[in-house]
């Protein structure tokens, strides 16, 4: 049966929301490809587990003794479609494996009230959850997190998160999963900078103050000061909302005539990014990217507003959760890597039509049937 409430966690969510923000503001994340470094054994059982991912259902050989229970707390409400489409992707995976489960979904808002989701977390914690799929978006849950881990229980997962924190590495999460944020980021630096023969004049639209911006943003500055001709002019904190983002681009084109990209770390902020171009005529004047390749962005590249973005085949995240709680009902813990991280491509508005319908019927092809 499911374990019952810890202790403390009440207190624990009030100490949490008095806590200053920046307690939690340094944090010790491995990148990728550090970690595979430091641990070569993952290679290979990432690189099975992604066959596995790609591959046809095959559905669970292991009696249940009752459901599963999940939990989800997810920031779905924005305009990206990933935290959606990742929980259509899980349960139809789910669904194909043959797996009796029970689900219990809360949705938020990045910018929402830090009590809200607190709430949303107790109120998951109390329904006595064997998983709990989390994500480290909101930088206050890290104390909580951690109580978690050190009970391990629920089986924690963090979405959207593929870089190992080293102070969790004694009692770490059951699965990191997502897709690679600073990955990403360097297919779309290498496209926007590559070439060297005209001045880059950029200004970074962050999404919120934490993880997101972090790998995406920073990971794009570094790259962009090892470029000679590539200067940064500004930077912007949005919260992740597109009239925010919108107002920062038009007040950096007021300051800077000059300005000729912009880097985008979410798709709310390129859409803002995009609306204010539009105002301003500068479409085609501006370079601007994209970050996910969601249903928003696709359009907007089709209608030629948006230049390039990371498509990442999105229902890989949904589909790798659900293989690695099969595995586990399977007795076959060891067989789960620490880290999935899924596939991604990069697309613009030069990718040819019959290419792009390709892409999109691998990353939703769970998804969009549902």
């Amino acid at each position: 049966m499911p374990p019952g409430p810890i202790a403390g966690y009440g207190l624990a969510l009030l100490v949490l929301l008095l806590l200053p923000l920046q307690a939690f503001s340094n944090e010790d994340y491995t990148p990728l490809d550090d970690y595979l470094q430091q641990h070569p054994e993952q290679t290979e059982r990432m690189a099975k587990f992604a066959s596995i991912v790609s591959s046809p259902a095959v559905a669970l050989t292991a009696p249940q003794s009752r459901p599963v229970r999940i939990a989800i707390i997810y920031p779905a409400f924005q305009t990206s479609d990933y935290w959606r489409l990742s929980i259509l992707a899980f349960e139809a995976r789910l669904k194909e494996l043959n797996i009796s489960y029970e689900l219990q979904t809360h949705l938020s808002g990045l910018s929402d009230d830090p009590a809200a989701l607190a709430t949303q977390l107790q109120q998951s914690l109390d329904w006595q959850p064997d998983y709990l799929v989390f994500t480290l978006g909101a930088l206050i849950h890290r104390q909580l997190i951690e109580k978690i881990l050190a009970q391990k229980t629920p089986r924690l997962i963090l979405q959207n998160v593929t870089t190992p924190l080293q102070n969790w590495s004694s009692h770490t999460p059951f699965l990191y999963v997502g897709f690679d944020h600073q990955a990403g980021t360097r297919l779309l630096a290498q496209a926007m900078l590559a070439d060297t023969s005209t001045p880059k004049q950029y200004a970074m639209l962050y999404s919120s103050h934490g993880y997101i911006s972090r790998l995406r943003g920073d990971t794009f500055i570094r790259l962009g000061n090892d470029n000679p001709v590539t200067r940064q002019l500004g930077s912007y904190y949005t919260d992740n909302d597109s009239n925010l983002a919108r107002d920062a681009t038009l007040q950096e084109l007021d300051r800077h005539p000059d300005l000729n990209m912009l880097f985008a770390c979410t798709t709310d902020t390129a859409l803002g990014a995009i609306e204010a171009l539009r105002m301003r005529g500068k479409l085609d004047q501006v370079t601007v990217n994209g970050w996910g390749g969601g249903k928003a962005e696709l359009e907007a590249l089709r209608r030629g507003e948006l230049d390039l973005t990371v498509m990442r085949m999105n229902d890989d995240n949904g589909v790798a959760m659900a293989e690695a709680i099969k595995a586990e009902l399977e007795q076959r813990s060891d067989q789960v890597p620490q880290v999935f991280s899924g596939e991604m491509v990069l697309v613009t508005r030069d990718t040819p039509p019959d290419e792009l319908k390709v892409l999109t019927d691998k990353a939703f092809r769970y998804s969009a049937a549902q």
